[in-house]
Parts: structure tokens; C-alpha cells; sequence
């Protein structure tokens, strides 16, 4: 075991115990919480025990988390490499009590692991409380000041303004005072020098924050202010990555065994030796830590894309790419070798890696010579720019392309020129105030109608239900207003696992409103409604669209078994990626390597039809607890977070079992017919299928029956089959007759263009309105008449569908003695015809709107060739 995963191991160990239950780790990629993308602090798996929209199923809480900061409030990206303490991923240790203990025994252990267990020294360590804020009518934290002078001298607690020592979720939510714990790692020459209390919070490199503990005492509200939780909870965070640093008393943490081994193999790989050249060493650190992160975010089920989460690990991606490609010199993919590195960093705690390692691997390596040609296809943009960048022109790059400004720059240094930075930071900071305005989304606090903890979902057994509103709040997202409901009990389906949000209404004895969508957030099921109830404290009686649920259910169910046929057709490789339910189709992505052919196709698609046939019943367990459910082989996907109960649906134990928590027929027979109409990529590695079922198949068969009934109609046959061989055979046979006739006809028309050819001063010369069949022949008839003169200026006009067109074409040898441009000169021209056209130096085409203005052109191109010979 390394240095690291032991520490890991001791910090899990102690906690342990000390009574704590050690949970693992949620997915680095959030879902069902509209306010994240990612998991960005070890207690957003704990959101809902800390508002109190769940029952905490234990007191105290201890593990390590997998954590993503690189946008919004967290927003390290830009640090990470050129520091050595920033990273995109990193583990957060942590520790949590659920109204249990709280600032006394919180302070006592965090001193006690560090110095008793870690031995860290007494000495280098500082700790900070919070100073109170006048203006929140916030005290100074007395208690955790009290409780600190147990275990260390008063000169080293630091007082910590609210921007420090305030830790807040987000804009709204759970919050409170918090005290770190700093560590100054540096000699003790210069410790001697200046004091280490007078660089905690001051950005200095080597004294840096280890451990933050959070004391959740408050609710921010939406209209800013403080109200105090029914409750009071502990929530602590310990960068892993920096605590082995201070332990192993490195000067960065890259130095210590988390990282190392990255750094050893790129030095390797590129022959480039660590330690000797700053660029050198931030691309390889840049390098180290964006492949932890791209990793994990595959493996919990986010693949780069062009929009939102995706979008953040593609950036990710492409910022380790520039980073090699600039600095280290590679131009061929490189990060893709590294996953197997991180599968063996993490066999301890996070074995999935090495189970994934193949997918991972092949996913990285598309994406890093798609990337790798994007970034090619820039510099040839660059080389295209004559003189200094402009502004627009350097956040294209940006935009478009993935070029960093700092590697535009870098470009521009090497050619001599310059870049406007002034002009790319508008252009910049426009697209983001468009990002924002697109997303902003303006939430009211929650109106409590009546407490009530325990929602209850009943929509699995019946489709209509007596509720009450519990609480409700109006949002406001791109100036549309609406309001959120949340009932005691709801028979409405929230968004979730690829199934769409129910539809229906809620009625009282008065008034009747639709639910047009519902929507999970963290464990509350919302419901959206475009106005609110007169009376939201009456009685209403909701009901499920119970055709479009039944239809969903259907295609829900398909789902399951598409998902088992692939497996069984293709292999046991298959695994879903993401997947699409609604009333109207079914949409399921999953890997493998390469498109599917049609004969796999046609056997997938009837294999589900077989067990639609068979009628399978519905086997629904619930309340599963997870280890048994795996026993059972039920397909569980990366990247969700399963409870310790789960929902087990199956259809046929030795074909389809898996943990889904949507809604499905009671019966296979109940889906009818199942028909695929698309297999795609959608990413590297990843294939798209599209199919229908139930009655969207039925009329898909009917509309294809029609079709095939009209066609017959019109070739009077029924036969359509062999009629339409026939037509094709006699329509290729009649082009073929047409072919010959209008080349012979512009073979009699080149002849006629040659007899009335005109030589002066060394230019032959043919200005001709000419009758061919469209613009292919034209061009035709011109290069012919180019191989056959020399010294040739040739304009040729025509109608093309009712429209003017222009050909000129010029020998070479006229281009270049006498610097004429066909390009230039049809641009000229093509104004007569009211259009306008270009091309080479030697031959250029226009097209217009102005059949009259033929003549024009005719006309100006005979005094200009008069003029000029």
C-alpha cells in the first residue's frame, strides 16, 4: 500500500472510531440537483439532511469524495498547474454529524488525527475562527475559540473575516462559521524570519489551507438574510492531496506519491526531464491532474460534449491537449496512456477504474485527435490572418477553435506580431453575459404550507391521488414566471433516469390547473405549474396523463429489453451510457466500438419483438437492499448513486434485470411492437439507437402500407418492386441517349465559338451568348476551348433556369504577362446581372437575378478587351 492510500485509510479508520458510519462516495457528475453540475464539496451527497427534505439515515458520516471545482463559485481551472496546491479533482476527506456533535468534539479530533495520528508538528500549525460580520448581526465565534485554547496557544488562533470564515453552499441554502486549520511548510530559516500567522489566506505556497471545519448554524434565504436551522450540523473537508503534502513535508503536491507517478511517466513518454523548465513543468502538472478528472468523469457517466457538463470535461480535455502540444512538444494523443496510471492510483479505494479502463481509454483517445486536427485547422486560420490579431479575431480562435489567448499570443510572438487583448476580453465578457442571461434563473424562497418531511410517491400503483400542497415558490428563468409545487403524496412521476417528468392536472372543488412538467430536486418532487392555485391550502385530487404515461411506460419498457438484446447480440461489453423515455420514442446510448450492421440490427430488433411476443410479466421488487439486488445480477450503471435499498425490475430473471426506479408495463405484451429507426455515434465509443414502439410502431407500419399502396396505384402494379427496376433501368438508358446528344450539340456549338474566333495582339478572344443545358455543360464547353487556343480570353453567358449566368476563363500565359484575374473581372461584371461571383486567377463564374443585364456584361467585357490588348 502507498504512502497515500495509507493516510487515506488512517483518516477513515479513525473516524470509524469514533463512531462514524463510513459512506462511499457519490458520482463526481451530479444529478437531480438543478444548482450543479458536479460534486464540488463532500457534503452535496448530504444536501438533503442538512435543508431537512430527508430523515439523515445516520448521525455521523465519514469518507473520502470525489471532487470537481472548476466553474462557477469554485472556479480553480486557471490556477491549476501553475500553482502546485489548485486541482480540478481532488478527494475530500470529511467528516459530518447530523445534529449530533458539534463544535467541542469536532475541534478535539481534528487536532487529535493531525498531531497524534499524522504527527504532524504542533508548531506549523494555525487555525482560524470567524470574526462575526456587523452587518449580519454575525458575533465572533466564542465557542470554537473556547475550544481551540484547549489544544493550542492563542497567538495561533487567527481571527477570519466572512469571506473566510463563512461557508456558504451557494446563494441560498445551509451555512455558518467556520475554523480552518493552515499548515506553513516552509524552512525553518524562513519561519524565523516572518511569522507564518502573517501569511494564513494570504495566497502564499507554502502555507496553505489543510482542513476546513464547517459549523451549518443557518439558512440563507433568497431575499438574503439568516434564519437558524431546526438543527445544528458539523461538515468537514480535508484536501487529501495537500494533507499528503504536509505529511510527507513536500514543497508542492505534486511532489508527493499522488502525483508522481504522472510525472514520471510523461518523462518518459517525452523525453523531458521534471524540475528543469517552468512551461515544462506546468504542462506536465497540468497533464497530471486533468486526466484524474477526465477519468473519473467518464466513468461516472459524463462523456465530452458541446453543452453543459460535458462541455467542462471537454474543455478539460482540450486545456491538457494545448498544454502537450505547446509545451511538451507532442503532437500525436498522449493522455489516453495515462488512464491505466489512475486505474492503479485508485485500486484501493475506486476499483471501477481498472474495470473501465478499455472504455475510458478509447473515449480520451477520440477526443484527443479530434481536438489534436481542430487545433491544426487553427494555425492554419492563423497563418491566414495577415499583420497583428485583432480582437475578434483572437476570440474566434478561442471560440472556435480551443486556442487559449495565451497560445495565440505565443503564435503571434513567433510571427512577429501582436494580439489586441483589450478587444478579446469585450468579445469575451459579451458571450458571457449571453451565457448567463440564457441561464439565469431567479428562485423565490419556499412558502411552507404545512410541515412535512416524508413525500410519498404513489404514482407506481395508481395514476390518481387525493394531495395538499406543502410548500410552494415561484421562479422566474428567461422572464417566463411559473411556480413549483410540492405535495404530501403525488401519483406524478419527477424526471429521473431518463424518463420524462409526468403531465396531467390537479383539481380542487374550484379550480382545475395543469401540471406541465415535474421535476426532481435532490429528494423533493416538484411540480410545475404555470400558475398558482387560488386557494393553496385546499384539497385537490391529482391526475396522471394516463395515455402518455401508459405510452412511456411502454417505451420504458423496450428500453430494458433492447438494452438485454444488445448485450446478448453484441456482447457483454454493452453498457448504458444514457438513455431518452417519453410518449413518443425511445432513445438509448450505449458502448461500443463500431456502427452495427445491418444483419445485428435486424437480429436485435427481432429479438425484442420475440420477448414482446412472449408477454413476460413484470417482476417489481422494491425496497432491495443493493447487496442482494447485485447477487440478483441486476445491471446497475456507473455513475448513479444507488441507496442501501433499490428498485429491482425484471423481465425474465435470465434476460433482463436491472435497478430502475421508473415506470413500466405490467406485461411486455402491453409494448406491441417495437421497431429501431436509427443507430449512430454520438461519441467516441458511445453508439445511439432511436426505435418507437406501441402505437408510435403501429402507425409507423400503417404510414409505410399507405405509401407502398400509393406507389403501386401509381405505377399501376403489384409488383412496385420490379416497376420501379424497370423505370430506373429506362431512365439510366434515356440519360445516357441525353448525354450523347448534348455533348454532340456542345461539340457543334464549340465549333461555331472557334469559326468566329477573334486574334488581336497576341489574344484570341470569344465573347458569346451561348444555348447549353445548364452551368456543368458551360464549364465544360470552357475548358475545352481553353486546352484547344492558347493566348485565350473566353466569356460565355447564359440563362440557367431563368436566371443569368457568367463564365470567363483565360490562358495562363495571359494571367501572368499580362496580370489579368478572371476573379476580379467577374466580380466587376456580375453588378449588370444584379449578383455576384469569384473565383481564380484563371477562371471565375457569377450568377445573378437580372436576365437583361446579359447584354451589359457582354458589352463591357468588348470595351474592356479592347482597351486592354
Amino acid at each position: 500500500m502507498s504512502n497515500s492510500s495509507q493516510i487515506r485509510k488512517q483518516f477513515l479508520d479513525f473516524f470509524e472510531s469514533k463512531g462514524h458510519q463510513i459512506v462511499p462516495s457519490a458520482p463526481i457528475v451530479v444529478k437531480n440537483d438543478p444548482t450543479l453540475m458536479f460534486t464540488n464539496a463532500g457534503m452535496n451527497q448530504f444536501k438533503d439532511w442538512f435543508l431537512g427534505n430527508e430523515e439523515p439515515k445516520y448521525k455521523r458520516v465519514a469518507d473520502t469524495q470525489k471532487c470537481l471545482r472548476v466553474s462557477g463559485k469554485h472556479n480553480d481551472l486557471e490556477e491549476v498547474g501553475v500553482d502546485t496546491y489548485h486541482h480540478t479533482m481532488f478527494e475530500m476527506l470529511g467528516n459530518w454529524s447530523f445534529g449530533d456533535y458539534f463544535k467541542k468534539e469536532a475541534i478535539e479530533w481534528a487536532w487529535e488525527l493531525l498531531t497524534e495520528v499524522y504527527k504532524l508538528p504542533k508548531d506549523r500549525l494555525y487555525v482560524t475562527v470567524f470574526e462575526g460580520d456587523a452587518k449580519e448581526g454575525l458575533a465572533f465565534d466564542h465557542e470554537a475559540y473556547d475550544n481551540w485554547k484547549l489544544w493550542i496557544s492563542p497567538e495561533r488562533i487567527l481571527n477570519g473575516n466572512k469571506k473566510d470564515n463563512f461557508w456558504e453552499m451557494g446563494d441560498t441554502g445551509p451555512c455558518g462559521p467556520c475554523t480552518e486549520i493552515h499548515i506553513d511548510l516552509r524552512s525553518d530559516a524562513e519561519r524565523a524570519v516572518v511569522s507564518g500567522a502573517k501569511l494564513v489566506n494570504n495566497d502564499h505556497p507554502q502555507v496553505i489551507e489543510i482542513w476546513n471545519n464547517v459549523f451549518m448554524e443557518f439558512n440563507r434565504k433568497a431575499d438574503g438574510s439568516l434564519e437558524k436551522l431546526p438543527a445544528q450540523h458539523v461538515d468537514t473537508g480535508m484536501g487529501f492531496e495537500r494533507l499528503c503534502r504536509a505529511i510527507e513535508a513536500k514543497q508542492s503536491n505534486y511532489d508527493t506519491d499522488v502525483f508522481v507517478p504522472y510525472l514520471q511517466f510523461l518523462s518518459a513518454e517525452t523525453g523531458m526531464e521534471y524540475g528543469k523548465s517552468e512551461p515544462i513543468d506546468i504542462a506536465m502538472r497540468v497533464l497530471a491532474d486533468h486526466i484524474r478528472t477526465i477519468t473519473f468523469a467518464i466513468l461516472d457517466g459524463q462523456l465530452p460534449s458541446n453543452t453543459g457538463a460535458g462541455y467542462v470535461i471537454r474543455r478539460i480535455l482540450r486545456r491538457a491537449v494545448r498544454y502537450y502540444y505547446s509545451f511538451l512538444h507532442t503532437k500525436e494523443p498522449l493522455l489516453y496512456k495515462m488512464v491505466s496510471l489512475v486505474g492503479d492510483s485508485f485500486i484501493d479505494i475506486f476499483p471501477e477504474v481498472k474495470a473501465k479502463k478499455q472504455f475510458i481509454e478509447q473515449v480520451v483517445k477520440e477526443e484527443e485527435i479530434g481536438f489534436l486536427r481542430t487545433l491544426e485547422n487553427g494555425i492554419k486560420r492563423i497563418e491566414k490572418i495577415s499583420g497583428d490579431i485583432n480582437g475578434e479575431e483572437a476570440f474566434e480562435l478561442f471560440d472556435t477553435y480551443g486556442f487559449p489567448i495565451d497560445l495565440t499570443q505565443l503564435i503571434a510572438r513567433e510571427r512577429g506580431s501582436t494580439v489586441d487583448l483589450a478587444g478579446f476580453e469585450k468579445n469575451l465578457q459579451l458571450q458571457k453575459e449571453r451565457s448567463r442571461k440564457a441561464t439565469s434563473l431567479e428562485t423565490d424562497d419556499w412558502v411552507i404550507i404545512e410541515e412535512n418531511d416524508q413525500l410519498k410517491f404513489v404514482g407506481y400503483d395508481t395514476l390518481e391521488a387525493e394531495v395538499k400542497i406543502t410548500r410552494f415558490r415561484k421562479v422566474k428563468a428567461k422572464g417566463k414566471e411559473q411556480f413549483q409545487l410540492v405535495f404530501n403524496q403525488t401519483p406524478f412521476y419527477a424526471e429521473s433516469g431518463g424518463q420524462v417528468g409526468d403531465v396531467g392536472i390537479i383539481q380542487s372543488a374550484n379550480e382545475k390547473l395543469s401540471i406541465i412538467d415535474t421535476q426532481k430536486e435532490n429528494n423533493l418532487i416538484i411540480h410545475i405549474v404555470a400558475q398558482l392555485p387560488e386557494n393553496p391550502s385546499a384539497l385537490f385530487i391529482a391526475k396522471v396523463d394516463a395515455p402518455k404515461r401508459k405510452l412511456t411506460e411502454a417505451n420504458h419498457s423496450a428500453t430494458h429489453l433492447l438494452h438485454a438484446a444488445l448485450r446478448s447480440i453484441l456482447g457483454t461489453h454493452v453498457e448504458q451510457k444514457g438513455s431518452l423515455v417519453n410518449s413518443e420514442y425511445l432513445r438509448f446510448d450505449f458502448s461500443h466500438f463500431k456502427g452495427m450492421s445491418d444483419i445485428e440490427l435486424k437480429s436485435v430488433e427481432q429479438l425484442v419483438n420475440q420477448k414482446i411476443r412472449e408477454n413476460i410479466s413484470l417482476i417489481e421488487r422494491r425496497e432491495v437492499p443493493i447487496s442482494e439486488a447485485k447477487e440478483m445480477g441486476a445491471m446497475a450503471l456507473f455513475g448513479e448513486k444507488y441507496g442501501d435499498k433499490v428498485r429491482v425490475i425484471t423481465f425474465d430473471s435470465a434476460y433482463s434485470v436491472e435497478l430502475c426506479g421508473g415506470t413500466h408495463v405490467k406485461a411486455t405484451g402491453e409494448i406491441g411492437l417495437f421497431k429501431l429507426k436509427s443507430e449512430s455515434a454520438v461519441a467516441a465509443g458511445v453508439r445511439r439507437i432511436e426505435a418507437i414502439s406501441s402505437l408510435a410502431a403501429e402507425n409507423m407500419i400503417a404510414d409505410q402500407e399507405k405509401m407502398i399502396n400509393e406507389i403501386k396505384a401509381i405505377l399501376k402494379s403489384n409488383d412496385p418492386i420490379k416497376s420501379i427496376e424497370t423505370l430506373i433501368y429506362e431512365k439510366s438508358d434515356l440519360q445516357k441517349k441525353l448525354d450523347n446528344y448534348e455533348n454532340e450539340r456542345t461539340q457543334q456549338i464549340k465549333n461555331q465559338l472557334l469559326n468566329e474566333l477573334v486574334k488581336e495582339a497576341g489574344v484570341s478572344r470569344i465573347i458569346a451568348k451561348v444555348n447549353v443545358s445548364n452551368t456543368d455543360q458551360l464549364k465544360n464547353l470552357s475548358f475545352q476551348l481553353k486546352q484547344e487556343v492558347p493566348q485565350l480570353f473566353c466569356l460565355l453567358v447564359m440563362e440557367n433556369n431563368q436566371k443569368p449566368f457568367i463564365s470567363l476563363i483565360l490562358s495562363e500565359e495571359l494571367v501572368e504577362s499580362k496580370q489579368w484575374n478572371a476573379g476580379s473581372l467577374v466580380k466587376t461584371w456580375a453588378k449588370h446581372i444584379q449578383g455576384g461571383g469569384g473565383g481564380q486567377a484563371f477562371y471565375a463564374t457569377a450568377g445573378g437575378n437580372n436576365l437583361a443585364g446579359l447584354e451589359s456584361v457582354l458589352k463591357e467585357a468588348e470595351i474592356w478587351i479592347e482597351g486592354n490588348c
